[in-house]
Protein backbone atom coordinates (compact mmCIF):
# COMPACT_ATOMS: atom_id res chain seq x y z
CA UNK A 1 0.00 0.00 0.00
CA UNK A 2 3.15 2.18 0.55
CA UNK A 3 4.80 1.79 -2.15
CA UNK A 4 1.42 2.36 -4.82
CA UNK A 5 0.25 5.91 -2.62
CA UNK A 6 4.21 6.85 -3.13
CA UNK A 7 4.21 6.23 -6.85
CA UNK A 8 0.60 7.79 -7.22
CA UNK A 9 1.76 10.68 -5.96
CA UNK A 10 5.13 11.11 -7.78
CA UNK A 11 2.86 10.04 -11.32
CA UNK A 12 0.14 12.30 -10.13
CA UNK A 13 2.58 15.27 -9.60
CA UNK A 14 4.09 14.55 -13.31
CA UNK A 15 0.92 14.72 -15.04
CA UNK A 16 0.58 18.50 -13.34
CA UNK A 17 3.83 19.60 -14.26
CA UNK A 18 3.41 18.35 -17.43
CA UNK A 19 -0.41 20.14 -17.76
CA UNK A 20 1.30 23.30 -17.71
CA UNK A 21 1.39 24.89 -20.59
CA UNK A 22 4.40 27.36 -20.33
CA UNK A 23 7.00 24.20 -19.80
CA UNK A 24 8.89 23.30 -23.23
CA UNK A 25 9.00 20.23 -24.91
CA UNK A 26 12.59 19.52 -23.36
CA UNK A 27 11.72 20.46 -19.86
CA UNK A 28 8.87 18.11 -20.16
CA UNK A 29 11.04 15.37 -21.43
CA UNK A 30 13.16 15.62 -18.25
CA UNK A 31 10.32 15.74 -16.05
CA UNK A 32 9.45 12.56 -17.43
CA UNK A 33 13.26 11.25 -17.02
CA UNK A 34 13.12 12.20 -13.66
CA UNK A 35 9.45 10.80 -12.44
CA UNK A 36 10.89 7.57 -14.33
CA UNK A 37 14.00 7.61 -12.08
CA UNK A 38 12.14 8.38 -8.77
CA UNK A 39 9.94 5.35 -9.75
CA UNK A 40 12.54 3.08 -10.58
CA UNK A 41 14.75 3.88 -7.27
CA UNK A 42 11.98 3.91 -4.76
CA UNK A 43 10.79 0.00 -6.54
CA UNK A 44 14.35 -0.77 -5.61
CA UNK A 45 15.10 0.52 -2.06
CA UNK A 46 11.74 -1.43 -1.04
CA UNK A 47 13.01 -5.03 -3.18
CA UNK A 48 16.67 -4.77 -2.07
CA UNK A 49 15.89 -3.95 1.80
CA UNK A 50 13.85 -6.40 2.35
CA UNK A 51 16.34 -8.27 4.90
CA UNK A 52 17.16 -4.78 5.94
CA UNK A 53 13.61 -3.41 7.16
CA UNK A 54 11.18 -6.96 7.52
CA UNK A 55 12.00 -8.72 10.98
CA UNK A 56 12.32 -12.89 11.11
CA UNK A 57 9.30 -14.11 10.55
CA UNK A 58 9.65 -16.97 13.34
CA UNK A 59 12.78 -18.73 14.94
CA UNK A 60 12.54 -21.50 12.39
CA UNK A 61 14.17 -18.47 9.71
CA UNK A 62 17.41 -18.30 11.62
CA UNK A 63 19.63 -21.03 12.84
CA UNK A 64 22.41 -19.04 13.66
CA UNK A 65 22.16 -15.11 14.68
CA UNK A 66 19.77 -13.23 16.29
CA UNK A 67 15.54 -13.11 16.75
CA UNK A 68 14.37 -9.89 18.28
CA UNK A 69 12.10 -9.93 21.29
CA UNK A 70 11.63 -6.48 21.94
CA UNK A 71 9.45 -5.46 24.55
CA UNK A 72 9.24 -9.18 25.71
CA UNK A 73 10.39 -9.91 29.74
CA UNK A 74 13.25 -12.05 30.68
CA UNK A 75 11.21 -15.12 32.84
CA UNK A 76 12.59 -15.52 36.47
CA UNK A 77 13.66 -19.01 36.03
CA UNK A 78 17.26 -18.32 34.66
CA UNK A 79 20.07 -19.44 37.70
CA UNK A 80 23.61 -18.36 36.66
CA UNK A 81 27.12 -19.26 38.90
CA UNK A 82 28.57 -15.81 39.23
CA UNK A 83 31.99 -14.75 39.99
CA UNK A 84 32.22 -15.73 43.44
CA UNK A 85 30.51 -19.70 42.73
CA UNK A 86 27.68 -18.80 43.72
CA UNK A 87 24.29 -19.24 42.19
CA UNK A 88 21.95 -16.02 42.14
CA UNK A 89 18.77 -15.78 39.80
CA UNK A 90 19.35 -13.88 36.30
CA UNK A 91 16.24 -11.27 37.88
CA UNK A 92 17.86 -10.35 40.87
CA UNK A 93 20.76 -9.97 39.16
CA UNK A 94 19.04 -6.94 37.33
CA UNK A 95 18.43 -4.31 39.08
CA UNK A 96 19.30 -1.22 36.95
CA UNK A 97 19.61 -1.37 32.70
CA UNK A 98 21.60 -3.90 31.80
CA UNK A 99 23.44 -5.19 28.98
CA UNK A 100 23.46 -8.99 28.19
CA UNK A 101 26.44 -10.71 26.35
CA UNK A 102 26.55 -14.46 25.13
CA UNK A 103 29.83 -16.16 24.46
CA UNK A 104 31.62 -18.46 25.60
CA UNK A 105 34.78 -18.33 27.29
CA UNK A 106 37.19 -20.53 24.59
CA UNK A 107 35.67 -19.33 21.81
CA UNK A 108 38.78 -19.17 19.29
CA UNK A 109 36.40 -16.37 16.90
CA UNK A 110 34.80 -13.45 17.61
CA UNK A 111 34.16 -13.37 21.04
CA UNK A 112 37.53 -11.72 21.86
CA UNK A 113 37.01 -9.09 19.24
CA UNK A 114 33.12 -8.25 20.73
CA UNK A 115 34.73 -8.29 24.26
CA UNK A 116 37.60 -5.93 23.45
CA UNK A 117 34.75 -3.48 21.63
CA UNK A 118 32.52 -3.90 24.93
CA UNK A 119 35.60 -3.09 26.87
CA UNK A 120 36.44 -0.22 24.45
CA UNK A 121 32.88 1.45 24.55
CA UNK A 122 32.76 1.30 28.34
CA UNK A 123 36.09 2.91 28.64
CA UNK A 124 34.98 5.64 26.51
CA UNK A 125 31.04 6.25 27.23
CA UNK A 126 30.78 8.90 30.26
CA UNK A 127 28.46 6.58 32.02
CA UNK A 128 29.53 4.94 34.97
CA UNK A 129 29.67 0.68 34.78
CA UNK A 130 28.08 -0.28 37.95
CA UNK A 131 25.85 2.84 38.85
CA UNK A 132 24.33 3.77 35.25
CA UNK A 133 24.08 0.14 33.94
CA UNK A 134 26.02 -2.85 34.01
CA UNK A 135 27.04 -5.45 31.36
CA UNK A 136 26.82 -9.05 32.37
CA UNK A 137 28.61 -11.90 30.48
CA UNK A 138 27.27 -14.89 30.28
CA UNK A 139 28.96 -18.16 28.75
CA UNK A 140 26.58 -20.42 26.40
CA UNK A 141 28.68 -23.31 26.93
CA UNK A 142 27.66 -25.47 30.07
CA UNK A 143 30.67 -26.97 30.69
CA UNK A 144 32.74 -24.09 30.97
CA UNK A 145 33.45 -23.17 34.59
CA UNK A 146 33.42 -19.34 36.73
CA UNK A 147 37.11 -19.73 36.71
CA UNK A 148 37.53 -19.28 32.99
CA UNK A 149 34.94 -16.22 33.21
CA UNK A 150 37.52 -14.59 35.87
CA UNK A 151 40.35 -15.36 34.12
CA UNK A 152 39.08 -13.33 31.08
CA UNK A 153 37.71 -10.56 32.77
CA UNK A 154 41.11 -10.10 33.98
CA UNK A 155 42.33 -9.89 30.52
CA UNK A 156 39.60 -7.32 29.29
CA UNK A 157 39.57 -5.24 31.91
CA UNK A 158 43.24 -4.05 31.28
CA UNK A 159 42.36 -3.27 28.14
CA UNK A 160 40.20 -0.26 29.82
CA UNK A 161 42.62 3.03 31.15
CA UNK A 162 39.27 5.42 33.02
CA UNK A 163 36.85 3.05 33.85
CA UNK A 164 38.64 -0.39 35.00
CA UNK A 165 37.79 -0.07 39.06
CA UNK A 166 34.17 0.84 37.85
CA UNK A 167 33.68 -2.23 35.24
CA UNK A 168 35.11 -4.35 38.34
CA UNK A 169 31.64 -3.87 40.17
CA UNK A 170 29.81 -3.17 36.54
CA UNK A 171 30.80 -5.82 34.22
CA UNK A 172 29.90 -9.09 35.93
CA UNK A 173 30.61 -12.43 34.20
CA UNK A 174 28.44 -16.11 34.32
CA UNK A 175 28.45 -19.38 33.82
CA UNK A 176 25.18 -21.33 33.99
CA UNK A 177 23.56 -24.97 33.22
CA UNK A 178 22.12 -25.94 29.98
CA UNK A 179 18.54 -25.39 31.26
CA UNK A 180 19.20 -21.68 32.08
CA UNK A 181 21.13 -21.53 29.20
CA UNK A 182 17.92 -22.40 26.79
CA UNK A 183 15.90 -20.51 28.77
CA UNK A 184 18.20 -17.26 28.41
CA UNK A 185 18.85 -17.83 24.75
CA UNK A 186 15.96 -18.21 23.65
CA UNK A 187 13.97 -15.93 25.46
CA UNK A 188 16.56 -13.06 23.63
CA UNK A 189 16.58 -14.85 20.54
CA UNK A 190 19.90 -15.77 20.40
CA UNK A 191 20.59 -18.18 18.19
CA UNK A 192 23.64 -20.68 18.19
CA UNK A 193 24.81 -23.91 16.83
CA UNK A 194 27.49 -26.46 18.46
CA UNK A 195 29.70 -28.00 15.91
CA UNK A 196 32.50 -30.28 17.57
CA UNK A 197 33.69 -28.85 20.78
CA UNK A 198 32.77 -25.25 19.36
CA UNK A 199 29.67 -23.25 18.48
CA UNK A 200 28.96 -21.11 15.36
CA UNK A 201 27.02 -17.87 16.47
CA UNK A 202 26.66 -14.02 16.23
CA UNK A 203 28.16 -11.07 17.72
CA UNK A 204 25.29 -9.35 19.25
CA UNK A 205 24.41 -7.75 22.62
CA UNK A 206 20.89 -7.21 24.60
CA UNK A 207 19.87 -4.67 26.30
CA UNK A 208 17.03 -4.90 28.91
CA UNK A 209 15.37 -2.57 31.57
CA UNK A 210 15.94 -2.83 35.39
CA UNK A 211 12.63 -4.53 35.26
CA UNK A 212 13.97 -7.32 32.43
CA UNK A 213 12.39 -6.00 29.28
CA UNK A 214 13.95 -6.57 26.26
CA UNK A 215 14.65 -2.62 25.17
CA UNK A 216 17.27 -2.82 22.60
CA UNK A 217 19.87 -5.10 20.44
CA UNK A 218 23.31 -3.84 19.74
CA UNK A 219 24.64 -5.83 16.61
CA UNK A 220 28.25 -6.14 15.55
CA UNK A 221 31.80 -5.89 17.11
CA UNK A 222 31.75 -1.98 17.02
CA UNK A 223 30.11 0.30 19.34
CA UNK A 224 29.77 3.96 19.28
CA UNK A 225 29.72 5.71 22.71
CA UNK A 226 26.56 7.77 21.50
CA UNK A 227 24.54 4.31 20.49
CA UNK A 228 25.65 2.60 24.28
CA UNK A 229 24.79 5.64 25.84
CA UNK A 230 21.10 6.20 24.29
CA UNK A 231 20.42 2.38 24.58
CA UNK A 232 21.18 2.49 28.33
CA UNK A 233 19.32 6.07 28.76
CA UNK A 234 16.31 4.21 26.58
CA UNK A 235 16.42 1.07 29.16
CA UNK A 236 16.31 3.08 31.92
CA UNK A 237 13.15 4.74 30.84
CA UNK A 238 11.52 1.36 29.87
CA UNK A 239 11.35 2.65 26.01
CA UNK A 240 11.88 0.40 23.64
CA UNK A 241 14.23 1.11 20.43
CA UNK A 242 14.53 0.19 16.99
CA UNK A 243 18.23 -1.88 15.73
CA UNK A 244 19.92 0.91 14.30
CA UNK A 245 22.97 -1.78 12.73
CA UNK A 246 21.53 -3.64 10.72
CA UNK A 247 23.99 -3.24 8.07
CA UNK A 248 25.33 -6.58 8.90
CA UNK A 249 22.52 -8.40 7.66
CA UNK A 250 22.22 -6.90 4.71
CA UNK A 251 26.35 -6.49 3.45
CA UNK A 252 27.33 -9.83 5.46
CA UNK A 253 26.01 -13.19 5.56
CA UNK A 254 27.20 -16.01 8.16
CA UNK A 255 30.12 -18.42 6.68
CA UNK A 256 29.45 -21.75 9.45
CA UNK A 257 32.45 -22.90 7.75
CA UNK A 258 34.53 -20.14 8.17
CA UNK A 259 32.85 -19.06 11.45
CA UNK A 260 33.09 -15.34 10.06
CA UNK A 261 30.88 -12.98 8.16
CA UNK A 262 31.60 -13.21 5.09
CA UNK A 263 30.62 -10.40 2.09
CA UNK A 264 27.30 -11.04 0.02
CA UNK A 265 28.55 -9.74 -3.05
CA UNK A 266 24.93 -10.34 -5.16
CA UNK A 267 23.13 -7.86 -2.79
CA UNK A 268 25.84 -5.28 -2.33
CA UNK A 269 26.69 -5.15 -6.34
CA UNK A 270 23.23 -4.85 -7.03
CA UNK A 271 22.87 -1.99 -4.77
CA UNK A 272 25.91 -0.55 -6.41
CA UNK A 273 24.79 -1.22 -10.34
CA UNK A 274 21.77 0.25 -9.06
CA UNK A 275 23.39 3.64 -7.58
CA UNK A 276 25.76 4.20 -10.65
CA UNK A 277 23.00 3.76 -13.20
CA UNK A 278 21.25 6.04 -10.82
CA UNK A 279 23.59 8.70 -11.00
CA UNK A 280 24.23 8.19 -15.03
CA UNK A 281 21.04 8.29 -16.12
CA UNK A 282 21.08 12.12 -14.17
CA UNK A 283 23.77 12.53 -15.96
CA UNK A 284 21.78 12.31 -19.13
CA UNK A 285 18.86 13.99 -18.08
CA UNK A 286 20.60 16.96 -17.07
CA UNK A 287 23.70 17.25 -19.20
CA UNK A 288 22.86 20.40 -21.67
CA UNK A 289 23.25 19.40 -25.07
CA UNK A 290 25.51 20.64 -27.31
CA UNK A 291 24.31 23.49 -29.97
CA UNK A 292 25.15 22.59 -33.81
CA UNK A 293 27.34 25.27 -35.75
Amino acid sequence: MFVVFKMKNIKSFSVYLLGMKNLSESIKTKIMKISFLMMCVLFSTIVFGQDVINPVASNDDVEIGVVEHLDEFLPDSILLINENGQQVWLADVIDKPTIINFVYYRCPGICSPLMEAVAGVMDKSDLVPGVDYQVLTISFDPGETIDLGIRKKANYLNLMSKKMEEAKNGWLFFTSDSASIVRATNATGFKYKKTGNDFLHAASLTVVSKEGKITRYLNGMYFLPFEWKMAIVEASKGQSGPTLNKVLRFCYSYDPVGQTYVMNITKVSGTLILFFGFVFLLILVFKPKRRRI
